[in-house]
């Protein structure tokens, strides 16, 4: 399989990037690599990062409805589910849903994130995956798997799970899915992918031919797509 760009970052939008930024920090146990006026950066052992970018009107999901849906979430690994999400709590989350293995909250901008258990994590929780709601779980990771070169290694009625590098997305089957209409902010995007490029043009071209659509947005070492489900991604070279 031909390789046109690579997982880089997972963008998160938020009003307070200090404040949700500080959450995660402190929380996961995860480095602190970025922080401006823009974006707070924070990076897990592993070397994978989640950003935080700055978005003055952002509209916080509703979980679990539709009319403002989560978009986007991440799936974090801990040892002890309700130990983490009663410091979770302490720091700023809201706790929602708890599940069988897994617990439900929301951070201080709103976005739900699950902790997960795991055994042998230790102190510093592990991102397991950046998961992303689609109406066709299935078709939005293998868009995704053909234009990055990972391998879907999971395909099932709840969702598909793409893998390469240690590094995993998780696409969740929604069944009243409600896509962002960026740049609406009636309609947030919540979050994005940046997908490393060697050559901008080679990657629109690939990315167009396998289903995404260009957007007005971009500049000399970016451009904007949506992709078949209506989730905004960068190529970033």
């Amino acid at each position: 399989m031909t390789v046109t760009a690579r997982l880089d970052l997972a963008i998160v939008d938020a009003a307070d990037i200090e404040e949700v930024g500080s959450f995660y920090a402190e929380l996961t146990g995860w480095e602190v690599v970025r922080q401006d006026s823009d974006r707070f950066g924070v990076r897990t052992p592993d070397g994978q990062e989640v950003e935080f970018q700055r978005a003055p009107d952002h509209v916080a999901p509703r979980w679990p409805g539709q009319e403002q849906p989560q978009q986007f979430h991440l799936d974090l690994q801990v040892d002890d589910p309700q130990a983490a999400a009663g410091r979770a709590v302490a720091l700023g989350a809201t706790r929602l849903a708890d599940g069988p293995t897994w617990i439900t909250l929301t951070d201080p901008a709103g976005h739900p994130f699950d902790l997960c258990q795991a055994d042998h994590v230790g102190a510093v929780m592990r991102l397991f995956a950046v998961a992303i709601d689609a109406p066709d779980a299935s078709a939005l990771a293998r868009f995704y798997a053909d234009l990055t070169g990972m391998e879907v290694t999971y395909d099932g009625p709840e969702g598909a799970l793409i893998t390469a590098g240690g590094r995993n997305v998780m696409f969740q089957q929604i069944s009243e899915y409600n896509p962002p209409r960026w740049p609406d902010p009636a309609h947030p995007q919540q979050a994005h992918l940046d997908l490393q490029v060697d050559d901008l043009d080679t990657g629109e071209a690939r990315a167009l031919e396998l289903g995404a659509s260009r957007l007005n947005a971009g500049g000399e070492r970016f451009r904007v797509f949506a992709d078949p489900a209506g989730h905004p991604f960068c190529l970033v070279r």
